[in-house]
């Protein structure tokens, strides 16, 4: 059998993880269960990553770039203000329920990771990034429609992201179809008064 390399092995480890855990859920995502999927010996999986976390956080990874890099394929480049933060929601909302699995999956890596101290950077590096790319996108649209925010890019990614992650958690618990639509206009619709000014802010006693 022919050698392969800890470089090339890695990729096909991470996608192996990827295809069980979405069907099976990360319960199942044991080091014995991923090499099994993909027919190798369990030893290989110890020897490419060291640990299950640190396979965990590679799949973290793998999952944030891609949503990442379909965030970035959806965002117009002559659409206005509105329109490009409606093509955002439409391309992750398409991506929440055509690629569910996945969108899951990380859904719940995120949750372990809040109690698993070593998966607690990939985590944080998974938001970081979202917003991050968000943000540009935001200022971007917001310079090509002559818009001056009123509120800083990452504030405004950042209400945006907490608005989405409660509709695909609302659509994992009791989906509504009719709901989830009114849903996403609203949070497009309040995302952009945000930025540009129309929404107002109220103090909110928390002590």
């Amino acid at each position: 059998m022919a050698h392969v390399s800890a470089a090339e092995r890695r990729p096909q480890l991470v996608k192996a993880a990827i295809d069980l855990m979405a069907r099976q859920g990360v319960a199942a995502g044991s080091t014995r269960a991923i090499a099994a999927e993909l027919g190798v010996a369990q030893a290989t999986v110890h020897y490419t990553f060291g640990t299950k976390e640190d396979l965990y956080r590679a799949v973290m990874d793998q999952l944030t770039e891609d949503l990442i890099a379909q965030v970035e394929r959806a965002a117009p480049e002559d659409a206005g203000f509105e329109e490009t933060i409606a093509a955002l929601a439409g391309a992750l909302w398409r991506t929440a329920c055509e690629e569910s699995a996945d969108y899951q999956l990380l859904t719940e890596l995120s949750l372990l990771a809040l109690r698993t101290p070593k998966l607690s950077e990939a985590r944080q590096g998974h938001y970081r990034g979202v917003v991050e790319v968000t943000a540009r996108l935001v200022r971007e649209a917001a310079a090509r429609a002559g818009h001056e925010l009123v509120q800083p890019a990452e504030t405004v990614a950042r209400f945006f992201h907490a608005g989405f992650d409660g509709l695909t958690i609302q659509r994992l618990y009791a989906p509504d179809g009719a709901a989830e639509t009114l849903g996403l206009r609203a949070l497009v619709s309040a995302t952009t008064a945000l930025a540009t000014g129309r929404l107002e802010l109220v103090d909110v006693p928390t002590d």
